[in-house]
Formats: structure tokens, C-alpha cells, sequence
């Protein structure tokens, strides 16, 4: 069955950095777009990045870019999120997400409940 597999949360310093990954397997990975929503205590979800599966250019939300890089390996049947400088507000739950039928950008965002797999998430925490 599809899955996705967060790692790599932690509890960090403010400017410090982490590297989340998000391992698939039991689908064709690689032909599918791939993203990352956090979830803060008490509020919504909201879309961090994602990138898509051809070569598109990556999609950053406006509170990352700069600071958050995406990237994928395709032998690995994995994507990373490079995060540095992180804030306190850059804490709460991260996940990531797949699917194949929305392109790459801030519509693939609008449609997160729509998307096909998800993780269970990693926990990340900026605080001193």
C-alpha cells in the first residue's frame, strides 16, 4: 500500500537548522508531485513547499522562501526539506504529501485535502 515516511524532526534553537526527509514507498514515487504542510498548535494546515516530479521549478509559501530549500532523490524514493534560519513560528507538525493531478504551486496547496498520500508526521520545534 502507498506511504510516506517523515523523519528528521527535532527540538532546535531559533536559527538553527534541520533536515526533514520523506521516504515513499508501494507507489511509483517518482512520477509524483511531492509536498510539505505543517500544522502549528491550535491552527490550520498550511502548505510549506512542494516539488514536482519532471524537473518544475519548486513552490515555497512566502514565509519560507529564502530560508527553506526542497529537493528530491529519485533513487531513494525520497524528498528532503533543507530548513535553516528557523524561527519559533516555524514550529508544529510537518508533513508530507503526493499526488499526481494538480500542478506544482500555490493550487497544489489549495488542494491538500484532495491529495492522495499522506505521512503521520514529524514534530519540529524552535524554541530556546
Amino acid at each position: 500500500q502507498a506511504q510516506l515516511v517523515e523523519s528528521g524532526g527535532d527540538l532546535v534553537q531559533p536559527g538553527g537548522s534541520l533536515r526533514l526527509s520523506c521516504v515513499g514507498s508501494g507507489f511509483t514515487f517518482n512520477f509524483y508531485t511531492i509536498g510539505w504542510f505543517r500544522q502549528a498548535p491550535g491552527k490550520g494546515r498550511e502548505g510549506v513547499s512542494c516539488i514536482g516530479p519532471y524537473g518544475e521549478e519548486p513552490h515555497y509559501a512566502n514565509s519560507v522562501k529564502g530560508r527553506f530549500t526542497i529537493s528530491r532523490n529519485s533513487a531513494k524514493n525520497t524528498v528532503y526539506l533543507q530548513m535553516n534560519n528557523l524561527k519559533p513560528e516555524d514550529t508544529g507538525v510537518y508533513y508530507c504529501a503526493a499526488d499526481t493531478r494538480f500542478p506544482v504551486g500555490a493550487r497544489w496547496f489549495e488542494s491538500a485535502k484532495y491529495l492522495e498520500v499522506w505521512g503521520q508526521g514529524t514534530l519540529v520545534n524552535v524554541s530556546t
